[in-house]
């Protein structure tokens, strides 16, 4: 199976400013050696406007009022902004803080380091802020990675570092973890990542039921991922894990479909919740692409499983919408489809949304497609026993995807294009 991909645009970094920021005086950059001690597990997760604002979360061992975290560009200013850290939570005898940075300049790299008020500071680490128009860039998107994680998930995420080295987010359908408060697995998914993995590109994360322990939320889930802060006001947890973010012309969406999980009177009423979010934040997006992402599919994988509460609320509204991607975990095996009325004379291609099921880690069920049939849809690719990643292009009316083994086994690919006939999705396996 061969696939081509289109080149990717160069993206020339714009002349830097520091904008609204409180600035000091300049200050050398230390060399790039990981401190010996904390702060650890750094992570960039996006805000709403990722083009001008950011979230950084860390942790230390000990409370510290003086925590603070460095900024600089690395281009075309002379000084360097010191931002006081929020504290957030504290689990597993460490302490989370969060900055959210603001008033940053589009498409503009930056050094940062987080610095603890006593101790050794972090290593100095880089990310680049998102264009302000529709410029092509490249997302990975990653099932469960759950379970095995040093062994047995971290080659694929590495892999998938390796292949997309300008990858500018990673999208998580849930399950991260296998335990909701284990802190030593918490330890292996940052591990899995290393720390330009997790300080360098943003994460954009929807809970899985294994982020959930006795109906309740991971301790670790707010602190870790606070989220873009323009979910539903009012609901379990849905103000922490429902929200979206606008990245260079593709609005990003997050749902919680842990009906089952989180400690909900109504599971009706929970999910409708989400349902009147969702459709005020499709009317109101301005962008070309959509994606839509939460854990439990709408067609399952595994003829026992059946999340019909999730297709009442929420298949409609993706479909009326016409949502560009659905992108869901649950099941440990691979399948991509479509509703069967979005079928097209050509075989090889369909219109409206597609539904994707991916895994990461080693933990594996048999795949069938029962429960897409019996649902009105079809399943067009099918596979179990694979850990995949899957690496997205964006360039203008086209998307590209393709689903890749750690071996670099092309296991699926297609484009979605947007041109004057409408949108097409084509199959190029």
């Amino acid at each position: 199976m061969s696939v081509t991909r289109r080149s990717k645009a160069h993206r020339p970094l714009a002349l830097l400013a520091l904008g609204a920021l409180n600035v000091v005086p300049a200050v050398a950059l230390p060399s790039t050696a990981w401190a010996q001690t904390s702060p650890e597990r750094v992570l960039l997760s996006p805000t709403a406007d990722p083009a001008t604002s950011q979230h950084v979360t860390w942790r230390t061992e000990n409370l510290d009022e003086g925590a603070h975290l460095e900024l600089i560009p690395v281009r075309g200013a002379s000084s360097t902004s010191l931002l006081p850290a929020e504290p957030t939570g504290r689990t597993a005898d460490r302490q989370y803080y969060r900055v959210t940075l603001t008033d940053l300049t589009p498409d503009t790299e930056y050094r940062y380091r987080v610095v603890p008020g006593e101790g050794a500071a972090g290593r100095w680490q880089s990310f680049t802020t998102a264009d302000g128009d529709a410029v092509p860039f490249d997302f990975l998107y990653f099932g469960d990675i759950q379970n095995d994680i040093s062994a047995g998930a971290a080659p694929v995420v590495r892999a998938a570092l390796t292949a997309e080295p300008e990858a500018r987010l990673a999208v998580h359908a849930g399950d991260l973890i296998d335990h909701a408060e284990n802190d030593s697995q918490w330890g292996e998914w940052y591990e899995a990542f290393g720390a330009e993995g997790t300080g360098g590109i943003n994460h954009v994360t929807t809970p899985g039921n294994h982020e959930y322990s006795s109906n309740a939320l991971s301790g670790h889930w707010n602190p870790q991922f606070p989220g873009a802060g323009n979910g539903p006001a009012e609901g379990v947890d849905l103000n922490e894990t429902v929200h979206h973010t606008d990245y260079q012309g593709v609005r990003f969406i997050s749902l919680n479909s842990n009906y089952r999980d989180a400690d909900v009177d109504d599971v009706d009423a929970w999910l409708e919740s989400q349902t009147e979010w969702l459709v005020q934040v499709l009317e109101d997006d301005p962008n070309e692409w959509t994606i839509v992402t939460f854990h439990h599919p709408l067609f399952s994988n595994s003829p026992g499983r059946d999340n019909e509460p999730l297709r009442r609320a929420w298949l409609e509204v993706l479909e009326e919408y016409d949502v560009d991607l659905v992108l869901q975990g649950h099941d440990h095996s691979y399948s991509r489809g479509n509703l069967v009325e979005n079928r097209t004379e050509d075989p090889d291609m369909h219109t409206g949304p597609v539904y994707v099921v991916a895994v990461t880690g080693p933990k594996m069920y048999e795949a069938d497609d029962v429960n897409w049939t019996s649902n009105g849809a079809e399943a067009r690719v099918q596979v179990s026993h694979t850990q995949t990643f899957q690496s997205v292009s964006v360039d203008g009316s086209t998307l590209e995807y393709v689903s890749t083994t750690a071996a670099g086994e092309v296991v699926d690919a297609f484009t979605i294009d947007k041109g004057e006939g409408g949108k097409s999705v084509t199959d190029d396996r």
